[in-house]
């Protein structure tokens, strides 16, 4: 139960009703008072209250005439009529006015508690009911943008129980990546999500461009036309996708159903049939695993460009990507077998926000696939390479280390240097240098008196707060506990416990 409103112009007995709800064992998160009819009726116009305590004789306002003034507004609480004994009477004539308890003054404690569980009880019962409603509204709101053959009875059925319900007089749809998110119970759209691969907002018009500028203003959005009723609503997604898929290949944040399809040159049309020709894809496989890897580099660049400035449709686009992981999973079968997760994940071209996200995983995975498969022939030479990096590591974890400056110090491509140290150690570059730093780290805490500061500083942290986490997390204490429990002969320098 969020809100209760006390209806009463005495004090004390407002106090008092108050005192006995707070300690009825119903949770309620406000409780508000007020002294007459008229002060009431402006807060429930102004906010929803859940349940309401009210007297009967009041002045300005009396409860009689409190209660029928409720009956007119879109969210009703619920009501407890409160009385003296000689105005029972009147307490009947508010119960067939829609009040739903009464309770006789004195109140009585218990009275009071049960009549709050009773309400609290209804209350979750109809959120539940509401929630239930809602949920499997949704789930037909999802029937229809996916199946192109409804029944007009189907449609019929769908506009009686939901049109009104949703607010789908005039709406918005909004369609981007699929977000682990959780959103408010309450708000101003319908959010569906995960529907193809999509995350869907239908949104009433007077809302599209305050949720474009806050929640989604910083995602790649496609956004429908101006549509009204269910019957509309797979046009408007439609639409909505296809703006989306645009908005995801030119890397632009927000796209319209409305806006015209960029025009291109013949020229440039003529380009763009060719890169996605079964010549130029064939090329783009059979340079893997060569040792032309700018040239590699330059065909993938070439057809991203190409659908960035709309040369090629998105759908052409995701054809070819298709066929490039069905031909080099024939061609290189053995590799791939370890790749399926990858594989699957870029697959799943929209589920990233926007074609420069994709590309550059897709071209760190790419690059990684063709050492892998030129390193059968060349993997004592990379070998050789990494242990170089580790030497050079081991040498300069004092320094500022990061991935770059090792992989150019052996001048080695970083994506692919990424996949070979990984392969080689087991461990990635990041956790790789931590725990050789965290070694360092223990050996002078137990050999040194230096300072907690000064030991941050020898091996390569500037922040020594930043270190004081990092050596936590990896040792399970402090260094300073480290260092204690090394003096008092309780662990080993290499961290296990004495008996």
């Amino acid at each position: 139960m969020k809100t209760v409103l006390i209806v009463e112009d005495e004090k004390m007995i407002r106090q008092g009703i108050r005192a006995m709800i707070q300690r009825s064992g119903v949770p309620v998160e406000v409780i508000m008072e007020c002294g007459n009819g008229e002060m009431a009726l402006d807060i429930l116009r102004s906010q929803k209250v859940d349940v309401m305590f009210t007297d009967i004789r009041m002045p300005k306002m009396t409860g009689i005439e409190l209660v029928k003034s409720v009956q007119e507004l879109d969210e009703k609480p619920l009501i407890v009529a409160v009385s003296g004994y000689a105005d029972f009477s009147y307490a009947v004539e508010m119960l067939r006015m829609g009040a739903r308890e009464y309770l006789l003054k004195p109140v009585e404690r218990e009275k009071l508690w049960e009549i709050m569980r009773k309400l609290e009880q209804e209350i979750l019962e109809v959120s539940e009911n509401s929630r239930t409603s809602k949920r499997l509204g949704h789930q037909q709101l999802k029937y229809l943008m996916l199946n192109e053959r409804i029944t007009e009875e189907e449609l019929y059925t769908m506009q009686t129980e939901y049109e009104s319900e949703f607010e789908l007089h005039a709406y918005q749809v909004c369609v981007l990546n699929p977000k682990d998110i959780e959103t408010p119970q309450e708000q101003p759209y319908i959010y569906l999500h995960n529907i193809e691969g999509d995350d869907v907002y239908l949104v009433p018009e007077k809302n599209t461009q305050l949720l474009l500028k806050n929640e989604l203003s910083q995602e790649y959005v496609g956004v429908s036309l101006l549509h009204s009723g269910i019957r509309e609503l797979r046009t408007a997604y439609r639409e909505a996708v296809d703006a989306r898929r645009r908005a995801f290949c030119t890397n632009r944040m927000q796209v319209y159903a409305k806006e015209p399809v960029k025009h291109v040159p013949e020229e440039f049309c003529g380009q763009g049939q060719k890169l996605t020709g079964a010549e130029m894809k064939l090329q783009r496989v059979q340079l893997v695993g060569t040792d032309k890897t700018e040239e590699l580099v330059k065909a993938w660049n070439g057809l991203f460009h190409a659908v960035r400035n709309e040369w090629i449709k998105p759908s052409d686009f995701v054809s070819s990507m298709d066929e490039f992981f069905m031909e080099a999973k024939k061609t290189y079968r053995n590799v791939l077998e370890e790749e399926r997760e990858e594989v699957k994940r870029l697959k799943a071209y929209y589920a990233y926000p926007a074609l420069a996200v994709w590309q550059a995983e897709f071209m760190e995975w790419l690059l990684a696939l063709h050492e892998q498969i030129n390193s059968r022939f060349d993997s004592s030479r990379n070998q050789q390479k990494i242990k170089q990096a580790i030497a050079y590591i081991q040498e300069n974890y004092d320094r500022d280390l990061n991935m770059a400056v090792v992989s150019n110090h052996i001048s080695m491509n970083y994506s692919l240097f990424s996949y070979l140290f990984k392969e080689y150690t087991g461990s990635n570059f990041v956790n790789y240098l931590k725990a050789i730093r965290m070694e360092e780290a223990k050996r002078l805490l137990a050999e040194t008196d230096l300072r907690i500061i000064e030991i941050s500083a020898k091996i390569g942290y500037d922040n020594e707060k930043h270190f004081m986490k990092l050596f936590k997390a990896s040792c399970g204490v402090s260094p300073s506990e480290y260092r204690k429990n090394v003096q008092n002969g309780q662990i080993f320098r290499g961290g296990g416990k004495s008996n």
